[in-house]
């Protein structure tokens, strides 16, 4: 049982996130802005928010990005 809720709480917790932020049109271009600095899009930054946040992170994503 408890090798299923650790399971359970990786898939639901990081792994969904993540596949949401990667595939939803609303996270931005992989590519960065033309004229930034950054060599990472914002699809990438929001990538690693979830990452390192988990639920949080996605969380924080959902509020921000406009549906």
């Amino acid at each position: 049982m408890d090798t299923w809720l650790a399971w359970t709480i990786v898939i639901c917790g990081w792994l969904l996130p993540l596949l949401d932020v990667a595939a939803s049109r609303r996270s931005g271009s992989w590519a960065p802005p033309p004229g930034g600095r950054c060599p990472f899009g914002p699809r990438v930054g929001w990538l690693v928010v979830v990452l390192l946040g988990g639920p949080l992170g996605w969380l924080l994503y959902r509020k921000r990005r406009p549906a």
